[in-house]
């Protein structure tokens, strides 16, 4: 069973976090890094007895439209997902999980007013 989309929500919220403020380790990944520079930070996390993986996503498209520093991507013991910045309708603005966007809205619909309006980190590219 797929975890809580509120679950995913804090995983991609602790890994922005702290990926901003340098306190996580970083790997050198080995695609589309011909420096071999450790710039990709990893979070290790343990939520409702599962143990999540979160980086962003390092895959061409990424890369292609600028989003290395916007899409997660979050691994869990039996499946994976990705978590970008929706750029379009009722979710503008909000980070919501790739496939469970109508998962998403009921969850920001169910929060109090000023958490549900909350604009998602930075989506820049740097």
């Amino acid at each position: 069973m797929d975890p809580a989309v509120a679950t995913l929500l804090e995983v991609d919220r602790e890994y922005r976090s702290k990926a901003a403020a340098g306190q996580l380790q970083r790997i050198a990944p080995r695609r589309f890094n011909p420096e071999h520079e450790a710039w990709l930070p990893v979070l290790h996390s343990r939520r409702d007895g599962r143990h999540f993986t979160a980086l962003y996503s390092n895959t061409e498209r990424a890369h292609d439209v600028h989003r290395t520093h916007d899409w997660v991507v979050i691994f869990y013991d039996d499946g994976q997902c990705t978590v970008v910045t929706e750029y379009r309708g009722a979710l503008k603005g909000m980070r919501v999980v790739r496939g469970r966007e109508p998962e998403c809205l009921k969850h920001y619909r169910s929060l109090p007013r000023e958490l549900s309006l909350e604009p998602s980190l930075s989506a820049s590219d740097g």
